[in-house]
């Protein structure tokens, strides 16, 4: 009886850690952690737009605020489509497609649109530039995951909105590479500023395709173990 215990024990914990993997608390954990900075960073613009006279209701004021929200919510909702227990539920998934895919086009669309209408300094004008191609990319890997799903290639569609959010929560991974870089090395210029950000973004896109990569070699090992039941 004793032995028979002590062999349920490993076998109990065993699956338990396959239930939080599956689970994907962790990643969950640290993409929420990863979208705090932008999310706070944009209530606090928020608020200085609403204490701002309401003279003229610019149309880059409204662009800001849509670009706030909408990439909000695709940050927070979109970190939790990263659990594999959530991804089953198809009722879930549907339901945070049907968030996702509007607030993703018009994070990117205002983004796009802030950018080109420029109005800062001149010399902030390469951030804008970077930020620019980056919106622009995000906007091709949503159009990309639309034609996916209705194509029903789930997993295409699964990378192109992993590359998409990627770029989404790149303010959090912006936020880390200064403090590492201006800790030890102090201030940046304007310049410099655009060099980190774009930093950050190549360091989240190649995160991205890592993990993309990784689903890919699982899905092939799991099809060859299925093959050699067969």
């Amino acid at each position: 009886m004793s032995q028979r215990m002590k062999a349920s024990r490993p076998a109990a914990g065993l699956k338990e850690q396959r239930r939080r993997e599956k689970s994907g608390w962790l990643a969950i954990t640290g993409l929420l952690l990863l979208s705090t900075i932008p999310v706070l960073g944009g209530v606090f613009r928020l608020t200085e737009v609403g204490a701002e006279p309401p003279a003229v209701l610019l149309p880059s004021t409204v662009a800001l605020v849509v670009h706030i929200v909408a990439m909000t919510a695709f940050c927070v909702v979109g970190a939790f489509q990263f659990s594999p227990a959530l991804r089953t539920r198809r009722r879930w998934h549907r339901a945070a497609g049907r968030v996702l895919l509007p607030a993703g086009f018009l994070a990117a669309l205002s983004a796009i649109w802030l950018a080109v209408f420029f109005g800062g300094q001149p010399e902030e004008l390469a951030l804008a530039m970077i930020r620019l191609v980056f919106a622009v990319a995000m906007t091709a890997f949503l159009v990309r995951a639309v034609i996916g799903i209705r194509r029903r290639e789930f997993a295409a569609h699964g990378a192109w909105m992993t590359r998409a959010y990627a770029i989404a929560v790149s303010g959090g991974t912006q936020a880390l590479v200064f403090a590492l870089w201006t800790i030890p090395l102090g201030e940046v210029d304007a310049f410099g500023e655009a060099g980190l950000v774009g930093v950050a973004f190549v360091i989240n896109s190649a995160v991205a395709e890592l993990l993309i990569r990784r689903r890919r070699s699982g899905r092939r090992v799991r099809g060859g173990r299925g093959a050699l039941v067969s």
